[in-house]
């Protein structure tokens, strides 16, 4: 694909968007890289946390939190265990899976998304079955899985979603990881992996429909647990950086800056997952979803198209108010009761929020 028609692209893949820092950072990185690595792990971390360079170049934070647990992810995967990211949805683990394996193997794409219907074909090998049917089994004939072509490359490999699969096909992922081989009984072969295979999953404990990992499998992975941002600004600072490349890559107008109905919306959600005010003195209920902050980037998003289609270019208490109550109001019955006493016990009560309050109670 042409540079040209990359700018058409809603999405570029991490190794193609953030093209020109992985350059920088490859041309000045003179520590020690592991095998197939394309950066070192010390490389790889600042490329997630940011920084500056010595040539001037800067390097956008992908990860906005602790180093320290970048650090454990990386160097997890410099040795022969493979990463479980887990955490609630909505912090980022899908994010930085995709930038590590960006750095790491300079290669993003070979991803197998975990869903209910997911079966072991996926993760191991398919047929051609035209092929199949016309010579038998044959290496032409084989359909290599992305675990099998990073078995090959020696590569990095993700799964998305692993505890969306069922537990039996999960189980299909423990001698890869055990004995970094993949058998293919049909052609009495095996595939080895090449140095500098490994696997990065991501998992959550928190969604309905989840199936537990099994202890074999579980023992394989090195389990890094990504929370929630720590405190309104640092989540802040997440939301805008999100919501400023969201907005490029989607071509939207440009609106006035929107800080403090941002922060409004970061607000909103941190009280009600932790079910409490920010000032400690009042108990609410708390709302069936998790309220992360992937929906608080979303919600900015929608409401800033309203703005720049149909408002007067600023991003305004009615352009987020249906992003709020759609994104609180999961479960009719409990979420209604419990966003219902937030609106009139807090919001209603709170200085310089009367249009949200005003544009909530309008939907009702």
């Amino acid at each position: 694909m042409g540079l040209a028609d990359q700018h058409d692209i809603l999405r570029p893949h991490a190794e193609v968007q953030y093209a020109h820092e992985l350059a920088a950072l490859a041309a000045l990185d003179d520590r020690e890289r592991p095998p197939s690595w394309k950066l070192s792990p010390w490389a790889v971390v600042t490329y997630l946390i940011g920084g500056t360079l010595a040539d001037g170049t800067v390097i956008v934070p992908k990860y906005v939190g602790r180093r320290r647990l970048m650090e454990i992810a990386v160097a997890t995967l410099a040795t022969d265990r493979a990463l479980l990211l887990l955490g609630v949805p909505g912090t980022a683990k899908t994010w930085v899976s995709e930038h590590l394996a960006a750095a790491i193997s300079g290669d993003s794409t070979l991803l197998v998304q975990g869903t209910a219907g997911t079966n072991e074909e996926t993760l191991r090998y398919g047929w051609n079955y035209a092929r199949l049917l016309a010579e038998g089994p044959s290496e032409a004939a084989l359909v290599p899985s992305p675990v099998y072509r990073a078995m090959q490359a020696g590569t990095l490999v993700r799964v998305e979603e692993l505890t969306r699969m069922p537990s039996d096909v999960q189980d299909a992922l423990v001698t890869v990881l055990s004995e970094k081989t993949l058998p293919v009984p049909e052609l009495g072969s095996e595939v080895m992996a090449a140095r500098g295979f490994n696997l990065i999953a991501t998992a959550n404990d928190r969604d309905r429909g989840i199936n537990e990992l099994s202890s074999a499998l579980r023992r394989r992975f090195n389990t890094v647990v990504l929370p929630l941002p720590e405190s309104a600004d640092e989540e802040l600072a997440i939301v805008a950086q999100r919501v400023n490349e969201l907005g490029a890559a989607l071509a939207l107008p440009a609106i006035a800056p929107a800080a403090d109905e941002i922060r409004r919306i970061v607000t909103v959600f941190r009280e009600l997952r932790a079910g409490v005010t920010e000032d400690g003195r009042t108990s609410l209920k708390v709302p069936s979803g998790t309220l992360s902050t992937a929906e608080v980037i979303s919600v900015v998003t929608n409401g800033l198209s309203l703005a720049a289609h149909f408002g007067d270019g600023t991003l305004s208490a009615d352009d987020v108010a249906a992003g709020v109550v759609g994104a609180v109001l999961r479960d009719p019955t409990h979420d209604s009761v419990a966003w219902r006493e937030y609106l009139e016990g807090v919001v209603a009560h709170r200085d310089g929020w009367t249009d949200f309050y005003d544009a909530c109670r309008a939907l009702d």
